[in-house]
Formats: C-alpha cells, sequence, structure tokens
C-alpha cells in the first residue's frame, strides 16, 4: 500500500463526510417519525468513520492493480451519490430524491464490491460491511419517506 493512494481516496472520502457538518439533521430530523430500529445517533459518524476507512484501504490495494478501471470508476461513483445524498435528505428536505440518490448509491457499491473481489478477496471483503450498512440506511430513508408524507 502506497501512504499517498490511501491519503488521497480518504480525502475524497472525508470530502464527502464534510456534508455531514454542513447538513446536520437538526429539528426537522428529530421530529420525524422513525421506525424503533432507528440506530442511536452516535452509531452514525463511528460507523461511517470506519466505512471510509475501509473503502479507501480498498479502493488503495485495487488502485495497484491491473484492470481496475471498471471498479476504480464505480468507487467515484460511489462516493459521488455518497457526497450527494446528505445535502439532499437533511438539507432539502427531499426524502423521495434522497431514496433515488442512495438507490444508485446501492448500484455503485454493489458494482464496486464485485470489481474489487475479482481483483483483490480482501479489497471485496472490506466492502461488504459498506453493502449492510447501505441496506439499513435505505430501508430508514424508504421507512421515514413513506411514514412522513408532509415533511419531505
Amino acid at each position: 500500500m502506497t501512504l499517498p493512494l490511501f491519503l488521497t481516496f480518504l480525502a475524497a472520502s472525508a470530502a464527502a463526510a464534510s456534508t455531514g457538518f454542513l447538513f446536520k439533521p437538526g429539528a426537522w430530523y428529530v421530529g420525524l417519525n422513525k421506525p424503533t430500529w432507528t440506530p442511536p445517533n452516535w452509531a452514525f459518524p463511528v460507523v461511517w468513520t470506519t466505512l471510509y476507512l475501509f473503502s479507501s484501504y480498498a479502493a488503495t490495494r485495487v488502485a495497484v492493480l491491473p484492470g481496475n478501471s471498471q471498479a476504480l470508476a464505480f468507487w467515484a461513483m460511489q462516493i459521488a451519490f455518497n457526497t450527494l445524498w446528505t445535502p439532499v435528505f437533511f438539507g432539502a428536505h427531499r426524502m423521495l430524491t434522497a431514496l433515488l440518490v442512495m438507490a444508485g448509491l446501492l448500484v455503485a457499491v454493489v458494482g464496486m464490491l464485485v470489481t474489487f473481489w475479482a481483483l483483490d478477496t480482501v479489497a471485496g471483503l472490506l466492502i461488504v460491511p459498506y453493502l449492510a450498512w447501505l441496506v439499513v440506511a435505505a430501508a430508514l430513508n424508504l421507512w421515514v419517506w413513506r411514514f412522513n408524507p408532509r415533511q419531505g
């Protein structure tokens, strides 16, 4: 692993994460009807930090391998959708639009998992928790949109 390459992927992830500081959940989110299985607030920064580290490390492993073009394109696609979701959901309060962004993010992460795995099994395995978390996040986004029809 080359440290500069890892730090480059991590910087892109930090840029995506910064939208969480710019568009905080706030009173609007607190007032939404949410399912009982909603993760506690403290879990979100812990999980996302871990996922960004895993994703950056996995991308670093893949970036030095031949035949990595499609895998890195999926990485770029997922970080773009990831960056977009927070301002759409928390900033614009557009829950359905955020759900569509989440669908794009899921497609990108599935593509990333498959292409990373084909190049480097460890890199693929590092993406599995990301996909699992996104399934929970998508279900939460869907539930909140469905049960808060006047809020979005």
